[in-house]
């Protein structure tokens, strides 16, 4: 085989110079030289696969995690459960490419424990660099209402309600650590007669600042359609599966809008978070019967009126270095109002995070969460994760 390679390649050598020497004698030195240099110049107007290297960065985070939950009943009828899982929690890369000043791009991929892979993000970034502070984002990206730092394993309560996943344009300005952005998207979630369009937005504005041992982080935002959140879209799964077993069906009477105001405060090795997330209004459901007699039986009308559901996550975090690794130690009180089952109505949690290597840490987390029916759980969670 190695033998018929060698031919092969020996017969392409023999061609290719007779072919280059044919040609290089039919056409004069100067006309040769003259299409060298033309080719040297589309070159140097293209960027090389080494080049396009030098525009590309990866980054990307893997977690793995064990898990054990006790969960316990306020009905006595109900069997109390105690379960233990092992996953593969966590994988992201994400995919940076500098296009062209002022022009960049962004990919990030995300497997979470058994779904499926997605596009997380995609969007296209324009920024005025050192022209101007402004920047504008087009395509799916996380719109910038709420902030959701934590140091626990868990995703704070207010993610839950606030975290808000779309198609959507942003624009926005950086300077001397003021922020601010504006941003509109065509949800998921359409009020009653309403048509398809791209009709909910938000705005959002912050101060950021730092300095030797100390700095700070804090803002507000406001988005026209809480409801259009990635946490709210579960929920709504289950309402509307809820109410198509009981022959009803129901859809918003309008959009039901939101705020969020957030303070991310370190002094030295402490850090303090703090967050709020709120429906600025009362949801409000066109009801119609899928079985006839189905309002009469529940006892309700044609509107339905709920309550403002809001979350909040209150966090005290120490970071000092052990045993010569870098540890912190975090203590969390989170809650939620009328929320119902969906999110607990109190969670108490504590968190030890160690980095064992360069870019390697393991974490233990305890959390209690309190529902409002009196439900009860406790959680413990062991996980390890590397960033690269």
């Amino acid at each position: 085989m190695k033998k018929v390679n060698r031919a092969v390649l020996c017969l392409v050598v023999c061609v290719f110079s007779l072919v280059f020497t044919a040609y290089a004698e039919e056409t004069p030195s100067g006309d040769l030289s003259e299409r060298v240099k033309q080719i040297e110049e589309q070159l140097k107007d293209k960027a090389l696969p080494g080049k396009w290297a030098e525009r590309i960065s990866f980054s990307g985070v893997i977690e793995a995690e064990g898990s054990y939950e006790k969960m316990n009943f306020a009905d006595p009828y109900a069997e109390d459960n105690n379960t233990s899982d092992l996953a593969l929690s966590k994988v992201e890369v994400g995919i940076d490419i500098d296009i062209a000043k002022h022009v960049k791009g962004s990919l990030l991929f995300l497997y979470e424990d058994d779904e499926d892979v997605v596009l997380d993000k995609g969007f296209i970034l324009l920024d005025g660099a050192d022209v101007m502070p402004l920047y504008l984002k087009a395509g799916k990206l996380y719109v910038p209402f709420g902030n959701f730092k934590s140091n626990m394993i868990s995703d704070p309560l207010t993610l839950e309600l606030g975290e808000t996943r779309e198609s959507a344009v942003e624009i926005g300005f950086k300077s001397e650590g003021f922020y601010a952005a504006a941003y509109m998207f065509n949800g998921d979630v359409n009020k009653d007669g309403g048509d398809n369009h791209a009709d909910n937005f938000g705005v959002a504005a912050g101060y950021t600042m730092g300095k030797e041992g100390f700095s700070m982080d804090i803002g507000l935002g406001y988005i026209n359609s809480l409801i259009d959140s990635n946490g709210w879209g579960d929920v709504l799964e289950e309402e509307k599966s809820h109410a198509e077993s009981m022959g009803l069906a129901f859809s918003f009477r309008d959009y039901i809008p939101g705020l969020g105001a957030y303070a991310v405060i370190k002094f030295g090795q402490l850090t303090l978070i703090g967050e709020y997330i709120t429906m600025l209004e009362e949801p409000e459901w066109n009801m119609s019967e899928l079985l006839p007699g189905a309002l009469e039986a529940m006892g309700i009308g044609p509107v339905f009126t709920g309550e403002k559901t809001s979350t909040w996550n209150a966090e005290i975090g120490y970071t000092a270095e052990m045993f010569g690794k870098e540890t912190t130690f975090g203590l969390a009180y989170q809650g939620s109002d009328h929320a119902e089952e969906f999110f607990p109505e109190s969670r108490y949690m504590g968190v030890v995070s160690v980095n064992i290597f360069d870019k390697t840490s393991v974490a233990l987390e305890y959390r209690h969460d309190e529902f409002e029916n009196d439900d009860k759980a406790d959680v413990l969670t062991a996980q390890i994760a590397i960033e690269f």
